[in-house]
């Protein structure tokens, strides 16, 4: 692979950027069943959310149905507060499963601040655009935007745009 194809993620956490290096260096007809392993290895919603699905967001941009909160923990202290993630995708939805699992295994436990600096092209970075669809890198953009906002809402930073 050469430099010109090689994602940048310098920019990502730690737990993104070998993600989205796994994905680089695995081969284009490999990606699909790497892509379906994540969706597989995304944690059940906890009941607390199973009972209440109302306190979930969905994601429109998802051709799936697919809902998302997140917990902040100690959300004084800003930035530095550690953010939990759950999902609910029916598992009829692999795409968005596998999606909702890449955030989930890069994002989950990571502090506020790591949250909000995600860049907004890390689907475009998963070496996926020959594999699938605009419209479903876009919900998975989707998701990383309403976590963020709803990470920036809980610990009270006013963000433009």
């Amino acid at each position: 692979m050469t430099a010109e194809t090689t994602p940048e993620t310098a920019d990502l956490p730690e737990a993104l950027a070998e993600v989205v290096t796994d994905f680089s260096e695995t081969a284009a007809d490999d990606r699909l069943q790497l892509l379906l392993e994540f969706a597989s290895d995304l944690p059940e919603l906890p009941e607390k959310y199973t009972d209440h699905p109302e306190l979930l967001e969905p994601v429109p941009e998802c051709q799936s149905p697919i809902f998302l909160v997140t917990e902040v923990e100690t959300p004084e202290a800003g930035e530095a507060a550690v953010v939990r993630l759950h999902f609910s995708a029916p598992p009829e939805s692999p795409t968005t499963r596998g999606f909702a699992g890449i955030l989930h295994e890069g994002l989950d436990g990571a502090t506020a601040e790591v949250i909000l600096s995600t860049p907004s092209d890390l689907p475009l970075r998963l070496s996926l655009s020959d594999l699938v669809s605009p419209l479903r890198l876009r919900g998975m953009s989707g998701m990383l935007s309403r976590i963020q906002r709803q990470v920036s809402e809980r610990i009270g930073k006013i963000t433009v745009g």
